[in-house]
């Protein structure tokens, strides 16, 4: 691997770079500083805000799918940077909310947009990416977040320091202006036209495609990972572990760090539909053995408590990479041509419900359960890896595409 490896080539796929950086900087801004503006500024219940906040996840389940249509019938270009804009209009509105209700409809309104937006931009990658090179693009954006979410966090970090009202609300319509300028980046590449419907055709053919429905269920089970990493493993270290609390920061740094670094190369041999189901099944392993890697820290000395810590985290984020890789090579692969982007919005509603209950789960399973608790994530990620090759050559032998043409235009 060279350092040439981790620049993106010039054109689209460098634009779509770019956009995701400003949008994953948004990210971690919002990341580092909503919840404490809510709660220490506007001084609403922190119970409220997280109730609020899930509300909104659970909407945004809802809105991919739709948008993603959207994107089909209107072009996924226009529609994003449409959606982009609209995400930054409402991120602004997060200043004028003075009370629950209030933090309710806004926070609603932009995990909606939000979620909405992860369905077309996938669905803009298909459009304007060679069906071979669409996980090397998407290892490049997700490279790229990696370290513009971390940006994005420090910035935060600031904000926390400063603790000022003015400069949470700095920091917040930063964010909506980020949101902003992702989209208006998309102006930079070529438009994808609409995808052309026959009359013969179902308006929605996703909801009628039960093998990618399952193949989306896998993905559901496997990116619970993000929670194992962000939310289980920080309650682990600090409740079961002689492990300093510091560390947890120092793995999650690691953690984007390797990603920044290996996930292009990691991606190069999952560019189609059996590399991705190969890189599942080890990704589920990979995944499972570190979740046993961690329990095992329980209740041994701070030295070697440590040593096992940053052992599974190394071995979650190499599984973390191919699960990435696979998922991407499965949800561009098995989605018909004139309908990415209502497929990517269910492969993305997939991802946004593993998101969803992986706090859920975790809090449930390792404060009561303990190391046992790990042992069920393990089963699961172990499962869901070992049966992806099986379902992908299922899904693979039921596509029925017929071509069409979706090439970029200028304009």
């Amino acid at each position: 691997m060279s350092l040439k490896e981790l620049i993106p080539p010039a054109g689209p796929i460098r634009t779509l770079c770019v956009s995701h950086v400003s949008k994953t900087a948004a990210n971690g801004i919002l990341m580092s500083v909503a919840v404490l503006y809510f709660t220490r500024t506007v001084d609403i219940a922190t119970d409220q805000v997280g109730l609020a906040l899930s509300v909104g996840a659970i909407v945004g389940l809802f809105a991919a799918v739709p948008a993603g249509r959207l994107a089909d019938a209107r072009g996924p270009r226009d529609v994003t940077i449409g959606l982009l804009l609209l995400l930054g209009l409402f991120v602004c509105g997060y200043p004028l909310v003075g009370d629950f209700v209030g933090l309710l409809v806004i926070s609603g309104l932009v995990l909606a947009v939000e979620a909405a937006t992860d369905a077309t931009g996938n669905a803009l990658i298909a459009g304007l990416v060679e069906p071979a090179e669409r996980v090397k693009a998407s290892s490049y954006l997700r490279a790229a977040a990696n370290l513009s979410v971390v940006a994005g966090a420090a910035a935060g970090a600031v904000g926390l320091y400063l603790d000022t009202p003015g400069v949470y609300v700095g920091l917040l319509f930063a964010a909506g202006a980020l949101f902003a300028l992702s989209g208006l980046a998309y102006l930079r590449v070529p438009r994808v036209p609409p995808a052309p419907h026959a009359p013969e055709q179902p308006i929605w053919p996703v909801l009628r495609d039960a093998p990618y429905a399952v193949v989306s269920l896998l993905n559901t089970v496997l990116i619970t990972h993000s929670g194992i990493l962000l939310v289980a493993l920080p309650i682990w270290i600090s409740e079961r572990t002689t492990a300093p609390t510091w560390l947890f920061p120092m793995i999650v740094v690691l953690n984007a760090a390797t990603v920044v670094l290996l996930q292009v190369h990691i991606g190069k041999n999952a560019s189609d539909v059996p590399g991705g189901a190969r890189a599942l099944r080890v990704a589920g392993l990979l995944l499972a053995a570190c979740c046993a890697v961690f329990a095992l820290a329980e209740g041994l000395p701070t030295w070697l408590a440590v040593v096992l810590l940053l052992t599974g985290a190394f071995v979650h984020v190499l599984g973390e990479m191919l699960h990435a890789a696979g998922a991407w090579a499965l949800g561009f692969g098995l989605a018909p041509e004139h309908a990415q982007g209502q497929y990517q919005g269910l492969f993305a509603m997939s991802s946004q419900l593993g998101q969803v209950i992986t706090p859920v789960l975790a809090a449930v399973l390792l404060s009561r359960y303990g190391g046992a608790g790990w042992i069920v994530f393990a089963v699961l990620f172990a499962a869901a890896g070992l049966l992806s090759p099986g379902i992908a050559r299922w899904a693979a032998r039921t596509r029925h595409d017929a071509p069409v043409d979706t090439s970029p235009t200028t304009g």
